[in-house]
């Protein structure tokens, strides 16, 4: 996975997070302005994702809130326990999907 694809895939779940959350605030009876250009900001992007990586989050998406998470010391910001050390260096060098051992979500390194 390049840079490009894990930064689409970061960028899809923000907005979905926003689109859940602007169905939120319309079921407390507020209108929400914007939310169809959410929806199609968020169908352009998906097509710019590779549909094996897309099907992958979506599967994700489904049972967990965040498909995509940080790792910060060696420790997954999605369920909190350590990564194996030898995924710390290739998950910074290498264009590789990596998963989370524990959770299955999709991980990305931070610096």
């Amino acid at each position: 996975m390049s840079k490009n694809e894990l930064e689409k895939l970061v960028s899809l779940q923000d907005l979905d997070l926003m689109i859940g959350e602007a169905k939120e605030v319309e079921k407390l009876g507020f209108n929400m302005n914007g939310y169809d250009e959410l929806i199609k900001a968020r169908e352009k992007l998906a097509q710019d994702i590779p549909k094996p990586l897309l099907a992958r989050y979506e599967r994700l998406r489904a049972k967990l809130k965040r498909a995509v998470v940080p790792v910060k010391d060696d420790i997954c910001l999605g369920c909190f326990l350590r990564q194996p050390t030898s995924r710390g260096s290739r998950g910074r060098e290498e264009s590789l999907i990596f998963t989370c051992e524990s959770c299955g979500r999709i991980l990305y390194w931070l610096d």
